[in-house]
């Protein structure tokens, strides 16, 4: 599999497992803290090639997501799932620790927002949902995330994200369905199980 795109990875550990992977080219931010000179190399990127962000589904990892689409709004993205990045040792997470297949499967799943977000309003849905505002919200989302293709964060990023991707309540709900997560009915009070 060749990628046109230019992947975004976090270091030198994560290019080595994307070239197993794919063909492909990377910028490597090492780290969290991306300087201006690495965001106008994949500014550039971004114009000429296109640019796919695949980084740690971690703290750090969404960071350089979040300044990235800062700067570049349609930047796309790919997520790998913790549970397939977790070293063989149970220590570290990140995209170096995946194999081949699920970084091929998360390129082949690649999400590109949207520079109008949708006019309708999921928070009431989100927290009827259990998706913010409950002691397993996190759960709920990181099962939701996963399944959708976009990852997992705080309830807000992640209503953020759902909206840049202009993920509809309908396939939200049919997402939640196949994971067997609770719908809420169309009042948005009582949930159906």
């Amino acid at each position: 599999m060749k990628v046109q795109e230019i992947i975004v990875v976090e270091g030198k550990d994560d290019t080595a497992r994307i070239k197993l992977a794919v063909e492909a080219d990377t910028i490597e931010t090492n780290g969290s803290a991306l300087d201006e000179a690495t965001i106008q190399r994949v500014m550039k990127a971004h114009e000429t090639r296109g640019v796919i962000v695949l980084t740690d589904p971690d703290f750090p990892g969404g960071k350089i997501r979040e300044t990235l689409t800062q700067r570049i709004p349609t930047i796309k993205h790919a997520f790998v799932r913790k549970e397939d990045c977790q070293s063989p040792t149970g220590g570290s997470l990140g995209v170096e620790h995946a194999s081949p297949e699920t970084i091929r499967q998360a390129l082949e799943n690649v999400q590109t927002p949207y520079l109008e977000a949708p006019t309708e309003n999921l928070k009431p849905f989100f927290l009827a949902a259990g998706l913010m505002g409950q002691p397993h919200s996190a759960e709920y989302r990181e099962k939701l995330g996963d399944e959708l293709g976009i990852g997992h964060t705080n309830g807000k990023q992640f209503l953020k994200r759902i909206q840049m991707f202009q993920i509809t309540k309908e396939e939200i709900s049919v997402a939640m369905d196949k994971i067997g997560l609770p719908i809420p009915t169309t009042q948005g009070q009582e949930l159906v199980q």
